[in-house]
């Protein structure tokens, strides 16, 4: 009866082991990520948002900069310059940097922008969010943060918000058919 009972323990201790292991391992996978690699995919993700940004920014003449689709929402203008505060805020305040160039308030830009300073202000951003990518320490990138009522890790932050910048993005390709003319096609990855 005995011998009966050793062999099935013996297979249960050995799967909980096992499982033990995997999850050991699932867990250092975060820490032993290729960050060099990761660096150049968030470095290509951010070009093409960059692209696709500057893009929508350029197709709205400079007289409609001032545009908002109802007395409740921003103007195309304000659109921009929420994003460069939000991103470069986001960025230097969860991953601990001390280098955001909107952290002076006399830093940030005016409510009216015309559209060469939006467009001077969003390269200013990617410019900021390239050197992020290029500099932060490996150790930020794989360390959870606080954002959204969530834990994400620092690269995580990086597409997050990126996708805030999609979102205002999308809300200002409304304002250019709001206007009128129809937005360069979105062209993919």
């Amino acid at each position: 009866m005995q011998k009966k009972l050793i062999v099935p323990i013996f297979i249960i201790l050995a799967l909980l082991l096992g499982a033990s292991f995997w999850a050991i391992l699932a867990n250092r996978n975060v820490e032993k990520t290729d960050t060099k690699a990761m660096r150049t995919d968030l470095l290509k993700a951010w070009a093409r948002s960059e692209t696709q940004t500057l893009t929508t920014a350029q197709q709205m003449p400079a007289e409609f900069y001032q545009f908002q689709a109802a007395d409740s929402t921003m103007t195309f203008a304000e659109q921009w310059r929420h994003c460069a505060i939000y991103t470069c805020g986001q960025l230097a305040a969860n991953l601990e940097l001390t280098d955001n160039p909107y952290a002076v308030k006399d830093e940030r830009p005016r409510v009216d922008l015309s559209k060469e300073e939006a467009i001077v202000e969003l390269k200013r951003m990617y410019a900021y969010v390239r050197k992020v990518i290029e500099t932060v320490p490996d150790e930020k990138l794989l360390t959870k943060v606080d954002f959204a009522k969530d834990q994400i890790y620092g690269w995580q932050l990086l597409y997050a918000v990126e996708n805030h910048i999609i979102h205002h993005r999308g809300q200002c390709v409304v304002y250019l058919r709001l206007k009128g003319i129809k937005p360069v096609g979105y062209y993919g990855w």
